[in-house]
Order: structure tokens, then sequence, then C-alpha cells
């Protein structure tokens, strides 16, 4: 047994890190970075990071927050931008967040960089990702990483460290459950599950007495604040919530799995910048793609991992997202069948919706 903390633990530590403004170390073989968000960074940090000897910080984004600006993406899927002269915390800002782009647009055109290993820069925007910040880093290249890192007490990974985590399922454990009457179901539980990286958790919901040996009712839905607690009209997700609770009431037994990955994975507060974006005119695919996200950040691997902790093996699955059926049966869940789920639409969602069917592939 030892105190020393895992691989895991080292890299939800630097989420953690990176969400307060403290930078953390990447190493790749014999070249480091040190690397901070640019969400988060502060001005004093931003000019010592600046000071420290070496080649000079660079900033890097993503390759579609670098079509958004006109930037060269060189190393495909992000580019590494050189910061101009007299550039501070401010211009690394207006860099990083869209809703800046009409405000203070960035004077260029942008210089990116053609040489060298992106392989730290890439990590680092992936741990950023996963932390829900804009995906935006400012990297300053160090030749001592190791030494960096225990001399300011900073949080030091490898790429390998990162790409590993990045990419693994982190396994789900059961840490409550409780008898829930509700209005779909009297005879309703609610379980709460909790990654082995301590991130978020997630909810399994069973709606009357399921039977484990045929396929049930199930419903993956992704957390939506605005949908789902305030009603919004701007999308489907509240109305497909309770439509999906109903139906498993009607049908005497269900599973709802509430996964907290709110904005298609990109976090609350992404998913209000989304908004803003989507104010200007541009549709939801854009919006994320303007603040350097992917279409969809979701892991729905979750979901498959819930229903076998749960005791399923097999599902009727209530979706309009063919994704999650491809999902359930790669992670080894026999879906029997996909039950559409109508809702309505209004004047706020019929774009999003339209949307949705077009770049999403959603059989609406």
């Amino acid at each position: 047994m030892t105190l020393i903390p895992t691989d895991t633990e080292r890299v939800a530590r630097a989420r953690a890190d990176l969400r307060m403004g403290l930078p953390v170390v990447i190493r790749d073989g014999a070249q480091g970075l040190l690397v901070a968000a640019a969400e988060t960074v502060d001005a004093a940090r931003f000019a010592a990071i600046q000071a420290l000897d070496g080649p000079p910080a660079i900033a890097a984004i993503t390759a579609w927050r670098a079509q958004t600006l006109k930037a060269r993406a060189y190393d495909g899927d992000l580019a590494r931008v050189v910061l101009p002269g007299g550039a501070g915390v401010g211009w690394l800002r207006c860099l990083a967040d869209p809703a800046r782009d009409l405000a203070s647009p960035l004077k260029g055109p942008l210089q990116t960089l053609r040489d060298g290993d992106p392989t730290a820069h890439r990590m680092a925007l992936l741990l950023a990702k996963s932390a829900q910040l804009l995906p935006t880093i400012l990297a300053k290249p160090v030749a001592d990483a190791d030494d960096l890192a225990r001399r300011d007490d900073l949080t030091g990974l490898t790429t390998a460290m990162v790409a590993a985590d990045i990419a693994r399922h982190h396994p789900l454990s059961p840490v409550a459950a409780a008898r829930l009457p509700m209005e779909a179901s009297e005879a309703g539980k609610l379980h709460v599950f909790r990654p082995e990286n301590g991130g978020i958790e997630h909810y399994a919901i069973e709606i009357g007495r399921p039977d484990r040996s045929a396929p049930v009712l199930a419903r993956l839905h992704s957390a939506c604040f605005t949908g789902d607690v305030l009603g919004s009209l701007k999308c489907d997700c509240g109305p497909q919530l309770r439509t999906a609770l109903a139906e498993m009431g009607r049908a005497g037994g269900g599973v709802l799995l509430y996964l907290n990955q709110e904005g298609r994975g990109i976090g609350l507060t992404n998913k209000m910048r989304a908004y803003s974006l989507q104010d200007q005119g541009f549709d939801t695919v854009e919006a994320n793609h303007r603040l350097g996200f992917e279409d969809d950040e979701r892991d729905f691997r979750i979901g498959a991992d819930l229903l076998r902790k749960l005791g399923f093996a097999a599902v009727r699955l209530m979706t309009n997202n063919p994704r999650k059926v491809t999902m359930m049966e790669a992670e080894g869940i026999g879906v029997a069948e996909r039950v559409p789920l109508v809702t309505g639409t209004n004047r706020h969602n019929a774009h999003y919706l339209t949307v949705k069917a077009q770049k999403s592939g959603h059989l609406l």
C-alpha cells in the first residue's frame, strides 16, 4: 500500500488545478510544457510563465476554433498560435472565448507554428476539455519539467498518462440508493454512482419493478438543467424526460439513466456560451465548433456500465439517436427495440430539432 497518487488521481488533480487557474506540467519524453488554461489563468501567473527561461510561450487552440479565427491548423486537429508582442492575459481570453469575437476582434492574421511535436499541446487541450474549460491553453516549453513541478509544487503528468486517462472509461461504483416514490410510479428507486476518478456522479432511476430477465424499457438522458428543471423551450429535453418517465410508469417498469453530461458533454457554462452564439444566428453544431468543441463530447459508455451494474443485459431503448443504439450494442447491451420519443415542437426549438436531424442524424 502506498500514499503516492495513481496516474488517474494525478490527472484528476490536474483538472482541478486548471479550473482554479494553476498551471500543470506535461512531459513528453525529455520535452516538457508548463500549461495553463486560458479561461482561468490570471495576469500574475501569465506574467510568471512568460518570464521563465527558454523558448517563448505560445497558445494552442483546437482546429475548430482555428477555423473560426482563420488561423492555419498545421497540426491537423489543433493550431499552435504565436503570441504577438505585448499580448497579455486579456488577449489570451479573447483568443479562447468566441463571445469576444465581435466585441474585441483579434488583429490578424494569427501566426501558427509548423515545426515541432504538438503531442503535449494536444494532451493539454484534451485535459482542458475534460475539465469543461474552453479548449485554449497557454503553453511554455520547459527543459526541466520534473524539476519545475517539484520546485513549485505543481502537478506533473506525462502525455501517456493523459492519453490513457482520456481514452479510458472509468468504472462506476454504487455509493447510495433509496426508495423514491414519484409521479410516474410510487415504486421508484434512485441509485447514485460515482466514477473511480472522483468525477461527477451519475444516476439510475428504477421506475416500478423492472424485470431483469427481459429487455427493459430504458432511456439514456443527458442532464439538461435548462430543459429538465426550468422548462426551456429552446430544446426538447424536458418533454423527452417527462414522456419517458410517464411511459415507463404506464408500462409498469423501466429504468432512466440520468447522465451528468450537460450540453452534449461541454458543461452548463459552455452550453450558455453556445446559447449566446445561437442568439447571433449560429446553430447548435456551429456554436460548439466556434467554442472549440466537437459536435458531441458525451461518453455513452457510462449508460451501458450503469445497466450492467443494475443487472440488465438488454433494453428497449427510448431514443431518437441511432448513435445510442450503436454504442449500446458495441458495449454488449442488446437493443431489442428502438422506441421513438415523440414530443411536440414550438417556435423556439423548431430550428434546433431540424439541426438535430440534419447534422446529428436524429430520427425525428
